[in-house]
Formats: C-alpha cells, sequence, structure tokens
C-alpha cells in the first residue's frame, strides 16, 4: 500500500514537471530568460568591473552575485508559471479541481526550475571563466552544492510568494514575477555589503537567507562579513519561511474555493 501511494504522489509530481517543460519547449521566448538575459546581465556587469579596474576578487564579489540572481530569477519563474499560465489561460479552475495536493504542484513546477536554473549557472560559470578570469569553482564541489541548494530553496519561497499573490490579487500579482526578484537585488546585497545601506534595510536582509548564501560563498574568495553560523542562518529561515508559506498556500486556497476566485479567475 504503501510503495502503491508513493508512485502515485511521485506521477502526481511529475505531471507538473511534464507540464512545465511541455510549456517551456514550446514557447521561443523562454529561450530568452535561459540564454539571453543571463548572458547580457553577466555581460554588461563583468565589462564594468573591467573598466573600474576591479581585481579578480572585487570582480568577483560582484560576479557572485549576478550569477546568483540568475539562477534564482530562473527557477522562481517556473514555480510562479505554474499558476501564471493558468491564469493567462484562464484554466485556472482545472488545475485545482484535479486531485492533487499543493505540495506536489509546487514541488513539480520547482524540479524543471532547478533543472533549468542549473544549466544557466553552468553557461554564466563557464563564460565568467573565459571572459573575467573568475573561477567559481574555487571554494570545491562542497560548498558549491551547498550554495546552489540555498538559492534553489530561496527560488522555491520567491515562487510560492507569487502562487499565493495570484490566488489573492489574480491578474494583479502578475508584476511581482519579475519585481521581487529586483527587491532583493536592492536589499540582500548582490552588488555591494548590506553593511553600507541605510537603516533599516540591514536589518530587513538579516531576515532574508539570501544574504546569508551570499556571505558564506563570498568567504572562500576573502570576504569576511562578520556573521557566524551562515549556512543555520540561511537554511534555517529557509525551512521557516518554507513550513509557513505552505501553511499559507493552503488557507489561501481554501479562500479562493470558498469565494469562487478560482472561478472567477477562469472566466
Amino acid at each position: 500500500m504503501f510503495l502503491l501511494n508513493l508512485q502515485k504522489i511521485l506521477i502526481q509530481i511529475w505531471a507538473f514537471v511534464f507540464k512545465n517543460w511541455i510549456i517551456t519547449k514550446r514557447n521561443v521566448f523562454s529561450l530568452f530568460e535561459i540564454l539571453f538575459w543571463p548572458v547580457v546581465g553577466l555581460f554588461s556587469v563583468g565589462l564594468l568591473t573591467v573598466f573600474l579596474q576591479l581585481d579578480v576578487d572585487m570582480s568577483g564579489f560582484i560576479l557572485i552575485g549576478v550569477i546568483s540572481m540568475s539562477v534564482i530569477q530562473v527557477c522562481q519563474i517556473d514555480v510562479a508559471y505554474v499558476l501564471l499560465y493558468d491564469l493567462w489561460s484562464k484554466s485556472i479552475k482545472h488545475t485545482f479541481i484535479a486531485p492533487v495536493r499543493s505540495f506536489q504542484l509546487i514541488l513539480g513546477s520547482w524540479l524543471i526550475g532547478v533543472i533549468r536554473s542549473f544549466f544557466v549557472f553552468l553557461l554564466l560559470s563557464i563564460f565568467s571563466t573565459f571572459a573575467f578570469s573568475f573561477d567559481f569553482l574555487r571554494p570545491g564541489a562542497g560548498p558549491l552544492v551547498v550554495f546552489l541548494l540555498g538559492l534553489f530553496l530561496l527560488s522555491a519561497l520567491i515562487g510560492m510568494s507569487i502562487c499565493v499573490l495570484v490566488l489573492l490579487f489574480g491578474y494583479k500579482a502578475e508584476v511581482a514575477a519579475w519585481s521581487l526578484v529586483s527587491l532583493m537585488v536592492l536589499i540582500c546585497g548582490v552588488y555591494y555589503p548590506i553593511s553600507i545601506l541605510p537603516f533599516p534595510l540591514p536589518q530587513i536582509a538579516q531576515a532574508i537567507p539570501l544574504t546569508y548564501f551570499l556571505e558564506y560563498f563570498r568567504s572562500f574568495y576573502g570576504f569576511d562579513s562578520g556573521y557566524s553560523n551562515l549556512l543555520v542562518w540561511g537554511f534555517g529561515l529557509g525551512g521557516f519561511y518554507l513550513f509557513l508559506e505552505m501553511v499559507i498556500f493552503k488557507a489561501v486556497l481554501h479562500h479562493a474555493r470558498r469565494t469562487g476566485v478560482l472561478i472567477k479567475l477562469s472566466e
């Protein structure tokens, strides 16, 4: 019985992986998300570091942030698309008529996002090595895997936040799919240390897991933020937010079903 239930759950998760894969394969503009915009962003910022004549480590400080945000953006948008595409096609009610649970919907879309964003990471890390002599593999395989897991976790949190906003505000929530990551660029020290931010932004940054993941990875390049237990804080906050968002997602979905929002968003 347990194996049958497990097989059923895995099939339901795979259904959303396959759904996102089909949409990605048929949408030529998705290539811009994983090829064009990440490369353009890295190249433009990289050229700026060359113009400013920054040394390799200081350039690395910035390039780590740029590559990290590209990974997060590509991964989180796949999680958000699981409802955004249904919203745009006015078929959101059909998704929730199916006998699936919210975690299957999120996990399936997140898995395809992990695959796409990992490809982006490989592309940008290779490009940064040849174009700007920055070695993204210097810390070693272990720290790099941990760092990427942190980025993938944060991507799930952002994508889930957008899904919650879609169920609450409908089409008005579309802008959040791109604006939430931009806010993190401002607050979390992507291009600069958070210590230079005016009050209360540093305190807000300390409540966001990305801050700790960036500081952790940059520590291997000689940048000491003064924080301790970076991974404990990063994954601890991430795990707490993940649990909180799952509870909120279920509550919002129940409210949308009870009030008929799902029907309104599908008309």
